[in-house]
């Protein structure tokens, strides 16, 4: 009967041990957590400092338990550590992080950092106490710790049955190895995101956030102008839905990089100047060669008509040519220093005078004249010299010489003006000479003056425009003193005009 009872109060003994709680640590953590070998809990990893380049387009990263999150740069970051610890329920821990990533979304910037730390219920950390209902020096409060019950018959074993029910917090369920997972519910479609609205899975939650481009304001998500937030473009910046692409002023093209501007150097890539082209800063400039200048469309170059501009690149004539003009002279001249005009003188280059002739050149061109001039009763004594022999009766009524000489002058030539000198040959003492035109003066065209008691000189009083020929006999009267001799002799002088006043 001893050994009856003894057994009796074994099995109680044993019954009442089973009902005994015993709580140990757990040493392998959820996602976002790493154990603490010096702490014995789990603490939170910092994702900004291990993830380079954790948040993209200019947000900045803000650890977070479990993870982290990208706000704004403006966004201000409050975390409150003084307010006393209250027991929250594991839903509204979770709750408290999905309105930390609103609050962020608004840009508000505030974070709640009590939920994790004062929950009972860790996410994936399978049915725990919390700190008000499991009692003993093994309850951890912790940051990241989480507790456990396991039976003291079987210290050793994690619950892994699948009948085996665990309790996860609201958003998480229980996976096949008896964890608590987190629930995807963007994937699930169990979100409340509007349409506009893009769905970010959290651990334990969600978030509703604009898209890319789009900020919230109110209920709705508005286009971000990213033109009026310089300096996005170069030149131009085109505000589009959700974006905006730059622009360039024309002579210009976008980058590389899409943002900056250069310069077009249209000289090389698309040449439409018909001759020089020049390019600067944002476009071109067309220029033409010596003799042309640009047509009205700033692209073509037009042929100069030198000849229009002035009269007076030529001295006789202007040809007209593509980019030049050249200057032409009249037959017998020829065109010095490219725009003058010289005489030629053909009894030099080409004399086509007899034997019997002379060639005697003037402005213009030439004539031939005898090599006698001399006509009865005259007698040839000398060149271009005539004398009438005193022995001829014929000769007491006539000049007792006649000399002849020939000179040419330019057409229109500037009046009074002294072309020609007559002078004495022979003087005798005790004489008068006196001069006179004999003939070749109808019109009055010149005058003799004497200048000496031996000397004349021939002045043009009236313009002369040729080609025209003029034969003026000047006559010199020679007296004595007393009268009892008298003679003259004549200069008969061959006047050409030439055609031009050159």
């Amino acid at each position: 009967m001893l050994k009856a009872l003894f057994l009796t109060m074994l099995t109680l003994a044993l019954v009442k041990s089973q009902d005994t709680e015993e709580t140990i640590t757990y040493t392998q953590c959820t996602d976002g957590y790493e154990w603490d070998p010096v702490r014995q809990q789990c603490k939170d990893i910092d994702e900004c400092d291990i993830v380079p380049d954790a948040c993209k387009g200019g947000m900045k990263c803000v650890n977070h338990y479990g993870g982290y999150l990208c706000l704004p740069k403006t966004a201000q970051i409050i975390v409150n550590n003084e307010q006393p610890q209250q027991e929250t329920p594991a839903a509204e821990g979770v709750g408290a992080a999905a309105n930390a990533a609103a609050a962020s979304g608004t840009g508000t910037g505030t974070v709640a950092a009590s939920g994790m730390a004062t929950s009972g219920v860790m996410p994936g950390g399978g049915f725990v106490a919390s700190a008000a209902a499991v009692a003993g020096p093994e309850v951890q409060t912790g940051r990241n710790n989480f507790v456990i019950r396991r039976n003291p018959a079987d210290p050793q074993r994690i619950p892994s049955n699948p009948s085996h029910r665990i309790q996860c917090a609201t958003g998480y369920e229980q996976s096949e190895h008896n964890v608590c997972q987190d629930i995807d519910e963007c994937t699930a479609g169990t979100h409340n995101c509007r349409a506009d609205q893009v769905c970010i899975n959290l651990r334990g939650s969600f978030a509703c956030q604009c898209p890319q481009g789009y900020q919230k304001r109110g209920d709705q998500c508005v286009d971000i102008d990213e033109c009026t937030i310089p300096p996005y473009c170069h030149q131009r910046c085109v505000n589009t839905p959700g974006s905006f692409y730059c622009q360039c002023s024309p002579g210009f093209q976008l980058a590389a990089n899409n943002y900056t501007c250069v310069d077009i150097n249209e000289c090389d890539a698309s040449n439409q100047c018909a001759q020089q082209c020049y390019n600067i800063l944002g476009s071109f400039i067309c220029q033409c060669n010596q003799g042309y200048e640009l047509s009205s469309d700033r692209l073509n170059c037009e042929d100069i008509d030198e000849c229009r501009t002035s009269s007076y690149l030529c001295q006789y004539q202007c040809v007209n040519e593509p980019g030049k003009f050249s200057c032409m002279c009249p037959q017998g001249y020829q065109v010095v220093r490219s725009r003058t005009c010289q005489d030629i003188n053909e009894c030099e280059t080409t004399n086509e005078c007899r034997e019997d002739e002379m060639c005697w050149n003037y402005h213009g061109g030439f004539r031939c004249y005898p090599r006698n001039p001399c006509q009865d009763p005259y007698v040839l004594t000398s060149e271009n010299r005539c004398v009438c022999p005193v022995s001829s009766a014929v000769c007491r009524e006539l000049p007792q010489s006649i000399v002849y000489k020939y000179m040419s002058i330019r057409s229109d030539r500037s009046v009074p003006s002294d072309i020609f000198q007559i002078q004495a040959t022979t003087i005798y003492a005790n004489t008068i000479n006196t001069f006179r035109i004999k003939s070749g003066n109808e019109n009055g065209e010149f005058y003799l003056r004497q200048t000496s008691p031996v000397s004349a000189m021939l002045v043009l009083v009236k313009s002369l425009s040729g080609p025209r020929e003029y034969i003026v006999d000047l006559e010199m009267l020679t007296v004595n003193s007393i009268g009892t001799f008298r003679t003259s002799s004549v200069l008969r002088l061959t006047i050409i005009v030439g055609p031009f006043s050159f």
